[in-house]
C-alpha cells in the first residue's frame, strides 16, 4: 500500500522557518523524483520543489528560491522541505509528490500559515 504522510505544518510568524517531512511507504522510493506542491486558499496548486531521486538535482520556484531548500533521505525514504523567511503569501497546504513514469502518488497535504 502506497502512503506518502506529511507532518510538519503549522502556524509561525512571517520571517520565521518551518521544516515539512513526508515519509514514503509501498513503493521504491529512491527511484522516484519527489516534489512539493502547494495550494494557497482560493488558488491553484503550484509547484514548489523537486528533487531527484538520487537528490543529485533540485528545482525551485521564482517565489521560493533562496528561501526553501529541498532535500530527501533516501535511507529512510523520506524528504523534507526546509522553510526559512517565511511570508504571508508562503500560506498554503502543502503537498508531497513521488513521480517516476508512468506512476505518480500524492500525500494527504499539511497546512501552513504565515501570520501575525
Amino acid at each position: 500500500q502506497v502512503q506518502l504522510v506529511e507532518s510538519g505544518g503549522g502556524l509561525v510568524q512571517p520571517g520565521g522557518s518551518l521544516t515539512l517531512s513526508c515519509v514514503a511507504s509501498g513503493f521504491a522510493f529512491s527511484t522516484f523524483a519527489m516534489k512539493w506542491y502547494r495550494q494557497p486558499p482560493g488558488k491553484e496548486r503550484e509547484l514548489v520543489a523537486s528533487i531527484s531521486s538520487d537528490g543529485g538535482y533540485t528545482w525551485y520556484g521564482n517565489s521560493v528560491k533562496g528561501r526553501f531548500t529541498i532535500s530527501r533521505n533516501n535511507a529512510e525514504s523520506t524528504h523534507y522541505l526546509q522553510m526559512n523567511s517565511l511570508k504571508p503569501e508562503d500560506t498554503a497546504v502543502y503537498y508531497c509528490k513521488a513521480e517516476r513514469y508512468p506512476s505518480n502518488y500524492w500525500g494527504q497535504g499539511t497546512r501552513v500559515t504565515v501570520s501575525s
